[in-house]
C-alpha cells in the first residue's frame, strides 16, 4: 500500500513503451487537454480487499505545442495512522508526439521521500536526471546520469501515455514488445507481452472490452520481478486503462476506474 501510486503508473505506468525507433515519432492519437480520471486503490492482506488510496490522472495545454500531464495519489484518511502515501508525478511532452521534455516526481511515502528530477534535450540527444531518497535521518548519495540516451526512453508517467498509442494489432497474442523506462535515473530495458483481447469491469459493474497485457517488472523493493502485472485498456480509440492488478513483495495492489472525463469519446460499455 506505501507503493499505491508508483505502483499503477508503473502498470498504467512504467512498463510500458515500445524500444523501437518508430514509437519515438509517434503521433499522439488517445488523449487531448482536459482528460480526467480517479481510480480507486485498494490493497489485499490475508484476502481482505481494502480501499486504501485514490489516484487521479489529469492533463491540460500549456500552450499550442506543449501538454502537462500529472498524476496524484493519496490514502485514504482513514489509513494515513497506519502509512500516509502523498506522491505526485508531472512531465512536460509535445502534445503531437509525447516525446518528454521535463519530469518531476515528488513521494511522500511513510518515513521516505524521493525526489526526481529530469531535463530532456533530444537534439543534442542529452539527458540529465537527478534523484534523492531520504529516509529518517539518512540521506542517500545523489545520482546524476548525463550522455546520450536512446530517444524511445522516457519517465513513467511519459510512458502511462505513450503506452496507449502502441498498435496491437500488429501483434498477437503471446507476442513481447520492448521498451526502455527511466527509473529513479537508471535506464531498463524491459518489456511488456500481450495477451490479446479480453472484458474488464469496474466495481460498479461497468464493463469494457479490452486489451489485455502483462509488463515484465524491475526487481526491487515492491516487485520480486518477473511478469506479476496485468493492465486492461478499453478496445477503443481512447484506451483508457480499467484494471490493474499486481503482486507485490507482501500481499497484492488492484487499481480500478472509478471515473473518467474529456476523452476523445465516451467509453462504450459493453450491453449500452
Amino acid at each position: 500500500m506505501n507503493k499505491t501510486l508508483l505502483i499503477i503508473t508503473i502498470a498504467v505506468t512504467q512498463i510500458l513503451a515500445l524500444h523501437a525507433s518508430a514509437q519515438c515519432v509517434e503521433h499522439n492519437r488517445t488523449t487531448k487537454p482536459g482528460e480526467w480520471a480517479h481510480y480507486n486503490a485498494y490493497y489485499n492482506w490475508h484476502f481482505i480487499w481494502m480501499n486504501a488510496a485514490d489516484v487521479y490522472f489529469n492533463t491540460q495545454a500549456i500552450s499550442d505545442d506543449l501538454l502537462l500531464i500529472e498524476s496524484t495519489g493519496k490514502t485514504k484518511s482513514g489509513y494515513d495512522w497506519f502509512f500516509s502515501v502523498r506522491d505526485t508525478f508531472q512531465t512536460v511532452v509535445e502534445r503531437a508526439t509525447l516525446r518528454p521534455k521535463i519530469f518531476r516526481q515528488a513521494n511522500y511515502e511513510g518515513k521516505t521521500t524521493t525526489i526526481s528530477n529530469y531535463e530532456y534535450d533530444a537534439t543534442a540527444r542529452t539527458l540529465s536526471a537527478i534523484s534523492t531518497q531520504k529516509k529518517g535521518n539518512k540521506k542517500s548519495n545523489k545520482t546524476t546520469f548525463n550522455g546520450e540516451w536512446d530517444l524511445c526512453a522516457a519517465d513513467v508517467l511519459t510512458m502511462v501515455y505513450k503506452a496507449r498509442n502502441i498498435d496491437f494489432e500488429n501483434y498477437e497474442p503471446g507476442d513481447t514488445i520492448p521498451m526502455s523506462l527511466i527509473i529513479n535515473s537508471e535506464i531498463f530495458d524491459l518489456f511488456i507481452r500481450y495477451h490479446g483481447k479480453s472484458q474488464a469491469s469496474t466495481r460498479d459493474g461497468r464493463t469494457y472490452e479490452c486489451l489485455k497485457f502483462t509488463p515484465l517488472l524491475v526487481e526491487g523493493t515492491i516487485f520480486s520481478g518477473g511478469e506479476d502485472m496485468t493492465v486492461w485498456v478499453t478496445d477503443d480509440e481512447n484506451r483508457v486503462p480499467i484494471v490493474v492488478e499486481a503482486k507485490v513483495l507482501i500481499g497484492s495492489v488492484k487499481a480500478i476506474l472509478d471515473e473518467v472525463k474529456g476523452t476523445l469519446s465516451p467509453l462504450k460499455e459493453i450491453g449500452k
